[in-house]
C-alpha cells in the first residue's frame, strides 16, 4: 500500500502520532511539536517532518482560538510577542555562533529544574510587570531561533504567574502561534516549504483535528490542580526526552 507516498507503515505510524500529539496540544495548549517531530522522525526525514509540522501546528492553534479567544490575557501577551521579535536576530546570531548540544543540554537541565520547583508550589504572588515579561518573550525568541525550544520560558512564566489554568492555555496557544508563523517565514526563506510538505499537511488533518478534539474534552473535564500537574509532567518529559536527545545525538 502506498498513499501519497508512504509505505503502510510509514502511514500508520504519522498518522498515530499526529493524533497523540494532537490530544497533547488539545489538552496543554503545548507539546504538539515535540511529540510530532519525535515520533514522524522515525520512518520520514526530518527535512519534510518539521515544515509540515509546523504547519500543523499552526493549524491546531487556529481549531482552538474560536474557544479560547475570551480568556486570552492580551496584557503579558503583548508584551511577551514584542520580546520574543526583538530577540529574533540575536537567535540567529546564537545559532549561528554557538555549539547547539552544551546549549540543548543547559536548557533542558534548567526546564527541569522550574518544572520541579513549579510542582513543589513556588509561583508569583502577581502578574510580573512589563519589563521581566518583554524578557521572557525575549528568551523565548532567542531560543526559538537558536535551538528551535522557544516554548519552555512562556510555559513556565504562565505557570508560575497567578493568572487561571483557562488564561495561561488561552495565552499560550496564541504565542505558539506567533513562534509558529515565525519559523514558517524562515522556512519559506530556505525553500523548505515543498509539495511533499503539503501533502503530508493534507494527510494529517484528520487525526490532527481528531486529536485536538480529544484533547479539549479532556481538559473541560479536568480541574484546574490535575490541569496544572499534568501539564508539570508533561513538561518534564519533554525537557528529558530533549536531553537525551542531546547527549545521544
Amino acid at each position: 500500500m502506498n498513499l501519497m507516498g508512504l509505505d503502510l507503515i510509514a502511514l500508520l505510524v504519522t498518522v498515530a502520532t499526529i493524533f497523540a500529539a494532537g490530544v497533547i496540544r488539545g489538552f496543554s495548549g503545548f507539546g504538539f511539536a515535540m511529540a510530532a517531530v519525535t515520533g514522524m522522525s522515525l520512518v520520514l526525514p526530518p527535512v519534510l517532518v518539521v515544515p509540515a509540522v509546523l504547519i500543523l501546528d499552526a493549524l491546531a492553534s487556529l481549531q482552538l482560538i474560536p474557544a479560547i479567544r475570551r480568556h486570552i490575557d492580551w496584557r503579558s501577551l503583548r508584551w511577551l510577542l514584542a520580546g520574543s521579535l526583538l530577540a529574533t536576530p540575536a537567535g540567529v546570531f546564537v545559532l549561528a555562533a554557538l555549539p547547539p548540544t552544551p546549549m540543548r543540554v543547559s536548557i533542558s537541565l534548567m526546564v527541569l529544574a522550574a518544572a520541579v520547583l513549579l510542582m513543589r508550589g513556588w509561583g508569583w504572588n502577581r502578574m510580573p510587570g512589563a519589563p521581566f515579561t518583554v524578557a521572557v518573550g525575549a528568551a523565548s525568541g532567542l531560543l526559538n531561533d537558536a535551538a528551535a525550544i522557544g516554548g519552555p520560558p512562556v510555559i513556565l512564566f504562565y505557570l508560575s504567574s497567578p493568572a487561571g489554568v483557562t488564561v495561561s492555555r488561552a495565552s499560550m496557544i496564541v504565542f505558539f502561534l506567533w513562534l509558529d508563523i515565525l519559523s514558517l517565514a524562515t522556512a519559506a526563506t530556505q525553500h523548505l516549504l515543498t509539495a511533499a510538505t503539503f501533502r503530508l499537511t493534507v494527510l494529517a488533518v484528520i487525526p490532527l483535528v481528531l486529536g485536538i478534539a480529544t484533547g479539549s474534552r479532556l481538559f473541560a473535564h479536568l480541574g484546574p490542580a490535575a490541569f496544572r500537574r499534568g501539564v508539570l509532567i508533561l513538561l518534564m518529559v519533554l525537557a528529558a526526552a530533549g536531553l537525551l536527545r542531546a547527549l545521544w545525538a
